[in-house]
């Protein structure tokens, strides 16, 4: 299972690397809405990877039958190995080449809840929540798990979804016995 983990899980990684650097280039012309729906779209297009390294696996280790667990398992670990590419290229990119890109995003945030009319009460905590929020975020460790509750969702969707599509049980031999499934 290593070398399908290890080769899918690195070729997913690089090409949702280099799909999020497309996509932050272009985020100023595009506007953020665009730029959130095409940054999941890049992702789900990465991570059909995970279905092609599940099979690749079944098919070249184990004789073609998968149980969903294996299947599940492989798919995890392809997600895991993509999620931390994907954190540690928007940590160079972030910290390194556009430390004040989310400058944009949270004064974004500040004027939604500015322009939603809410009493002053209210605007102010939300507002304060938001600041407290651009504070965390400078903080690397914090700034890492964020980054990686972006694209983890999506891997597990496609990993449950990769993983009940592609198991096979081992099939019954002729004289009764099930054959035994090898790792």
């Amino acid at each position: 299972m290593k070398k399908s983990v290890l080769t899918f899980g690195l070729i997913s990684g690089v090409i949702m690397s280099l799909l999020m650097d497309g996509t932050v280039l272009l985020s100023d012309k595009i506007g953020s809405g665009h730029s959130l729906i095409l940054g999941y779209a890049n992702m789900v297009a990465a991570f059909l990877l995970i279905y092609f390294g599940i099979r690749s696996y079944r098919d070249n280790t184990l004789a073609g039958r998968i149980s969903f667990g294996r299947a599940f398992a492989c798919g995890i670990l392809i997600t895991l190995i993509t999620t931390i590419c994907y954190v540690a290229t928007w940590e160079v990119i972030y910290f390194k080449f556009i430390p004040h890109f989310m400058d944009s995003y949270w004064a974004a945030q500040i004027a939604k809840v500015q322009a939603r009319g809410l009493d002053p009460a209210t605007t102010a905590a939300k507002i304060a929540e938001i600041q407290q929020s651009q504070q965390s975020y400078q903080n690397p460790l914090v700034n890492m798990a964020y980054t990686a509750m972006e694209p983890l969702p999506v891997g597990i969707l496609i990993t449950l979804i990769s993983a009940g599509i592609l198991r096979r049980k081992a099939t019954a031999q002729p004289n009764g016995a099930s054959a035994v499934m090898t790792t």
